[in-house]
């Protein structure tokens, strides 16, 4: 048994990896945890690392069954054939996700954009940061606030 790659329908891969072990396939959906903003809240949510993407471990003549899959649109090929994933490259993005996942987000002296509240839109610089809230300075204000990691995001610098 090796590990293919499927290709699903747009915002499904969650319910066709359920479908597929209920079928009794082993899958793989890596999936991430990223902030999503509403009118009225922010929230982290859990989303799928490889968007329309789901990893599948079963014998190649065994794929054709899963096109039958409602969800499953078709079978990714690499050079005409079924395209296939190395073991070592799923422990890769395993461990890639493990070790985003027990980063902080923000560290003392970002830079980072308020998402929401009073201060909405404004720019802050972290002094501290705790589990759920970093302490803030607003240079054009010169205030500290403290405002929850939820309703923060990090400038990123290019």
């Amino acid at each position: 048994m090796a590990w293919y790659v499927l290709y699903t329908s747009a915002k499904a891969e969650k319910r066709v990896e359920e479908r597929l072990r209920q079928s009794g396939v082993e899958t793989y959906l890596p999936l991430h945890q990223t902030k999503r903003k509403w009118s009225d809240r922010v929230k982290l949510v859990e989303q799928p690392l490889f968007s329309s993407y789901i990893f599948v471990k079963c014998n190649e003549h065994k794929l054709r069954e899963l096109l039958l899959i409602y969800g499953v649109s078709r079978i990714v090929y690499y050079l005409g054939r079924p395209a296939l994933v190395r073991e070592s490259e799923i422990a890769a993005v395993r461990e890639f996700l493990e070790i985003a996942r027990n980063r902080d987000l923000v560290t003392n002296g970002d830079e980072v954009d308020i998402l929401c509240g009073p201060f909405k839109s404004k720019s802050a610089k972290v002094l501290d940061v705790n589990r759920k809230f970093a302490l803030l300075v607003l240079d054009e204000l010169g205030a500290k606030i403290y405002v929850s990691l939820l309703e923060i995001n990090k400038k990123h610098t290019e």
